[in-house]
């Protein structure tokens, strides 16, 4: 059975997730963008034996705590997509513009693409390719439970932004409505940042991808 328990971490308090299998105890840190001590301190109480690194995108905020994680325990740096790597290689300069100390560039032991599947202990999580707040972001859907790791695709109320380079705001709903909306509306998704929500909810009431929006917007 998946567990899982959402630690907020750097100024943008980001939804960094410590997944594991309760069969195994095997585990995986979801987005590690920072407070890499606090992580691993949660860690440890949980009991969780870390076996790798899943990345929804390359922003600083997901991702540069991953490079110190990996050497102190070895563990391999899993996803994005390709197309994130340049956003893995400018972590560093981006943080010294936010004056955020310890982040680090990174370069994942394995990218991903849509359709992959990645374990953790005897946790299967699919793997969906969502372009659009970022070209190379990915999504980690595990379909026992019903729910969604989603980075900053969608939030409760809101969506990802998409004036970063290489965003796209059509891409970005198409990647929500043709890969998200599918999994049902009873899927429970975690944001990069805020409070959960369901695809349902946000199909109600999302003033950015809802259905009455969407549908309003063809006519």
């Amino acid at each position: 059975m998946l567990k899982a328990q959402i630690v907020p971490v750097t100024a943008f308090s980001q939804n960094c997730s410590i997944i594991w299998c309760d069969e195994t105890m095997e585990g995986a840190l979801v987005d590690p963008g920072g407070d890499v001590d606090r992580l691993l301190e949660v860690v440890d109480k949980l009991g969780v034996k870390l076996t790798k690194i899943l990345l929804t995108h390359g922003h600083l905020d997901h991702a540069g705590g991953a490079a110190d994680i990996k050497e102190k325990l070895g563990l391999p740096i899993i996803g994005p997509h390709k197309d994130d790597k340049f956003w893995l290689d400018q972590i560093e300069d981006n943080a010294a513009r936010y004056g955020m100390a310890g982040l680090r560039n990174c370069t994942p032991d394995q990218w991903l693409d849509d359709g992959d599947e990645v374990t953790v202990g005897n946790v299967t999580l699919q793997v969906l390719h969502t372009p659009g707040h970022t070209p190379g972001h990915v999504v980690f859907y595990e379909g026992n439970h019903k729910v969604a790791f989603v980075g900053d695709v969608i939030f409760k109320g809101s969506i990802g932004r998409t004036d970063f380079p290489r965003g796209d705001m059509p891409t970005l709903v198409k990647s929500i409505t043709g890969k998200l909306w599918p999994l049902g509306p009873d899927v429970t998704f975690v944001p990069g940042h805020g409070p959960l929500s369901t695809f349902g909810a946000e199909r109600q009431s999302n003033p950015f991808v809802g259905d009455a929006v969407l549908t309003s917007a063809m006519r």
